[in-house]
């Protein structure tokens, strides 16, 4: 993986975030702790930018500190999500990343930071399709926070994206599916894939180190035990939204 010739002159301003560490901006930058699933991550974000994907960051290499530098993107974060692209955009943005994502061909020596086994490895995907990680509002919509990239599914994908940008609300949901273009077989997996999504975290606050037993500890497994009950309640409204 290259160094950035850059410059890092601007004023390093701390970006705070639960999960990660040390990441901060500066200038149009953004610098992310580097580790072993970095060279893995750089070779995607280079992949979607050659194959013209412009929802997510450039990835512009290691600084002198051997960080990960990526572009900084203006643009809004919301969470609990609001209104900026609707729920029906945010599934055709998903759908878009799949298909760029479809012909990438991994390093072989690639090392992922996936947190959470998915149900599968068709293809690579984002792992963390939520609404603290889309920008949008000047311009421009993406994905940011691609640390946890790595094998999975679409409807692993999807799944997540059900849970924080609709909030399980049946409606929201039916909205992304039909962003997306999913066929109504592939709906009733989604609905199935949401309960046991919203466990693998629970599970990941129960069992992982940290930062996970940390915000275990400030409340996130509680609030993740409700999800998860929520979602497994949610089912028959959710099938009847989807195949409507």
């Amino acid at each position: 993986m290259h160094r950035w010739r850059g410059s890092s002159a601007a004023a390093e301003v701390p970006l705070g975030g639960n999960v990660t560490a040390g990441l901060v901006r500066v200038g149009a930058t953004v610098r992310r702790p580097a580790g072993p699933w970095t060279p893995a991550v750089h070779a995607l974000l280079v992949h979607l930018r050659e194959v013209g994907f412009e929802g997510a960051p450039r990835s512009l290499g290691l600084d002198e500190r051997g960080r990960h530098v990526v572009e900084w993107i203006d643009g809004t974060v919301t969470h609990p999500y609001r209104p900026g692209p609707s729920l029906v955009d945010v599934g055709r943005l998903a759908r878009r990343l799949h298909e760029a994502t479809a012909g990438f061909v991994p390093p072989v020596d690639a090392v992922w930071g996936t947190v959470i086994r998915p149900d599968g490895d068709d293809l690579v995907v984002h792992h963390d399709l939520s609404s603290w990680n889309l920008v949008h509002g000047c311009g421009r919509v993406a994905w940011i926070d691609w640390d946890t990239a790595g094998p999975g599914t679409r409807l692993w994908d999807l799944a997540w994206a059900a849970i924080s940008f609709a909030d399980l609300v049946p409606a929201g949901v039916r909205d992304l599916a039909d962003g997306y273009g999913l066929p109504e077989g592939e709906r009733r997996d989604l609905v199935d894939l949401i309960p046991r999504r919203a466990h693998g975290m629970v599970d990941l606050l129960r069992t992982g180190g940290e930062p996970w037993s940390r915000l275990a500890a400030e409340g996130h497994l509680v609030t993740w035990e409700t999800i998860a009950a929520r979602a497994r309640a949610a089912r028959p409204a959710l099938l009847a939204a989807l195949l409507a």
